[in-house]
């Protein structure tokens, strides 16, 4: 992290940052936090955890909390396959999946092509987890998790990367894998503990119900407090979202008193 904006703040209200970035940002989606845990023991011991009663994509887990409020638990056997479990470091990158072998054909033109893609996705290292939990960050249930997930348009997503950058200001660059872009997003930030912003892949739209305006910014807790500490600045500056169209044919230098 020695090249990403970092933040100091360890002790935060989920409640509040929650109710903060609904006021600043008018999110439609509600954040909810992701937890790895050692155990399923550990996992099916949060408070009101549902566990699935089929096999379902992480994607779909991930929309059963921010679109259905839910407080949900798995394991590497209540993922439809490899693919969803390595991501979150429940499943080997194993030589079969590092091959790419089942995406040739359908996602990328060769099998070369496809491992490339496979060694490219940012994943938890396996070994140390047994499952996973989410929920919406307002429930206080996972006490705290591991990383928030924000979903919000282009134009709130920029402000909130914005507030992040308000103080202590770095270039924030991340990559696009492609398909499998949960790497991008909860795979990178559980495995980095960096801010890592994704556009949502066609899974986590078709599978996860994301919808066709959304990105996602994945973000461990503590940072949340930065982001809205710059979010209130930048709105007392004029600053705030929803942008307010100017018009593009009317005389920008004559409006920038009423723009800021």
């Amino acid at each position: 992290m020695n090249d990403i904006i970092t933040s100091d703040r360890k002790e935060i209200s989920l409640i509040e940052c929650v109710n903060s970035l609904y006021k600043l940002l008018k999110l439609r989606t509600v954040p909810i936090g992701m937890k790895l845990f050692s155990t399923k023991k550990e996992m099916e011991e949060v408070e009101k955890i549902r566990r699935p009663k089929g096999v379902f994509t992480t994607d779909q887990i991930v929309g059963q909390a921010s679109r259905n409020g839910w407080t949900v638990g798995i394991t590497a056997e209540d993922l439809v396959g490899a693919q969803c479990s390595t991501v979150i470091g429940l499943h080997p990158r194993s030589e079969e999946w590092l091959s790419g072998k089942q995406m040739a054909g359908v996602w990328f033109q060769t099998e070369e092509e496809s491992s490339t893609h496979q060694n490219a996705m940012d994943v938890v290292p396996f070994g140390k987890y047994e499952a996973m939990a989410v929920s919406p960050l307002a429930s206080g249930r996972l006490d705290p998790p591991d990383i928030c997930l924000i979903y919000a348009t282009p134009a709130q997503m920029i402000l909130f990367i914005n507030g992040l950058q308000w103080s202590g200001y770095k270039k924030l660059e991340w990559g696009c894998v492609g398909e499998s872009a949960c790497a991008d997003s909860w795979g990178r930030a559980l495995s980095t503990g960096e801010p890592s912003l994704s556009i949502p892949c066609f899974a986590e739209r078709r599978y996860g119900g994301v919808m066709e305006d959304e990105l996602l910014m994945a973000i461990p807790p503590h940072f949340l407090p930065k982001v809205i500490d710059g979010l209130e600045h930048l709105s007392r500056n004029g600053l705030r979202y929803p942008i307010a169209p100017y018009g593009i044919n009317n005389d920008a230098k004559a409006g920038m008193g009423v723009s800021y």
